[in-house]
């Protein structure tokens, strides 16, 4: 078996696993909306529950496929014309993935970032100062 069969089958296997990331996402989703509809009689908590659970679901298969895509391309062909495929379906993922991430956290993540940060800042600065801070909001 020489390198670039085998890269081709770890690619292979990546998107194998990409795939089955989505389904089993699908499915574990599905079940996450129906046992939040049941629980509360609220389409719309299920719907909330199918959409949380499936969106990180994506997420993660688009970053398994992401990883097959950089497997092949550059073990096995790493001709210009594949890295510049390459190079778009990256930044195709890679916006899809940030749609989904600013849907599903409802912001972005250097706000989300800065808002966490900040906040662990200023617990570590009142701890270091010997006084308590106030519990976090959304901690």
């Amino acid at each position: 078996m020489t390198f670039t069969h085998a890269m081709q089958r770890a690619a292979q296997a990546f998107e194998a696993v990409g795939a089955i990331v989505l389904v089993v996402g699908f499915v574990l989703s599905m079940v996450a909306a129906a046992r939040a509809w049941r629980k509360s009689r609220r389409s719309a908590d299920g719907y909330l529950a199918l959409r949380r659970c499936f969106g990180g679901a994506l997420l993660l298969g688009l970053e398994v496929l992401v990883a097959a895509d950089l497997i092949r391309t550059v073990a096995v062909a790493p001709t210009l014309d594949n890295v510049g495929v390459l190079g778009l379906i990256v930044l195709i993922r890679t916006f899809l993935s940030f749609s989904l991430e600013v849907e599903l956290e409802g912001v972005a993540p250097w706000r989300r970032a800065l808002a966490n940060s900040a906040g662990s800042v200023r617990r570590a600065a009142t701890r270091a100062a010997g006084s308590q801070p106030p519990p976090p909001a959304g901690d």
